[in-house]
């Protein structure tokens, strides 16, 4: 089986991502912050590293050293990401700032020395971030402005990766989930009706279509994963 990055393995959607896909055999290169790093699975096939993905110098050698070690590299699940509050009027330049950092420059830092890899891999490779409504939709996103602005980069991003990597077998899907339910979800909007929420295992299901043989054929996709919320 190949092998994978995966950023932000140590959030609950990643901690699930990452179990999911030791299932299917992958051998995973798993990007950690030192907090939750201790309830990820112990398994010969998990390596896992923190890494300042904030900085551009060490994601770029991160992954240069993970090509080395397996260049059968096939693809980059990328999980990292914060959210903020405030509508237009309430939001400060910093706040968009850190906004862009956390949610599309983590992701560019490893796209950037990985997509120049891909495209020269008679193989190509595979892309996967995870979008937001409010990114995808200006009316629903009113109320987070800096955190709607940067999760908007990431469907810019995977479309500039399709064009650039059609005719290469390079892709990027963009997984649009509503409301993940997770503990940390759930204790910061109590009384909600979790029913409705995605849970993170549904969503580690599709990713790991996407990573399967069909999976690998789709273009150019936006899969909206918002069950009934």
């Amino acid at each position: 089986m190949a092998s994978i990055i995966i950023t932000g393995a140590n959030g609950n959607l990643g901690i699930t991502v990452v179990r999911r896909l030791l299932k299917d055999g992958y051998h995973i290169r798993a990007v950690s912050g030192h907090l939750g790093a201790e309830k990820l699975p112990r398994d010969g096939r998990l390596e896992v590293s923190e890494v300042d993905l904030f900085i551009e110098e060490q994601a770029k050698n991160y992954v240069e050293q993970s090509l080395i070690k397996y260049p059968d590299l096939q693809a980059a699940v990328l999980l990292v990401g914060g959210y903020m509050g405030g509508n237009y009027q309430e939001v400060k330049k910093p706040d968009i700032d850190k906004m862009i950092n956390l949610n599309f420059y983590t992701a560019f830092n490893i796209v950037k020395p990985l997509l120049t890899h891909f495209l020269n891999r008679a193989d190509g490779g595979q892309f996967v971030f995870i979008g937001s409504r409010a990114g995808l939709n200006a009316a629903e996103g009113r109320d987070s402005f800096a955190y709607s602005m940067s999760k908007s980069l990431i469907f810019r991003m995977a479309e500039f990766i399709n064009a650039e990597g059609k005719s290469k077998k390079v892709t990027a899907t963009v997984l649009v989930p509503s409301t993940i339910d997770t503990e940390t979800n759930r204790r910061t909007m109590p009384g909600s009706d979790y029913s409705k929420w995605v849970p993170a295992e549904n969503i580690a299901d599709a990713i790991s279509f996407l990573l399967s043989e069909t999976g690998q054929m789709l273009r150019d996709s936006v899969i909206k994963i918002y069950n009934r919320s």
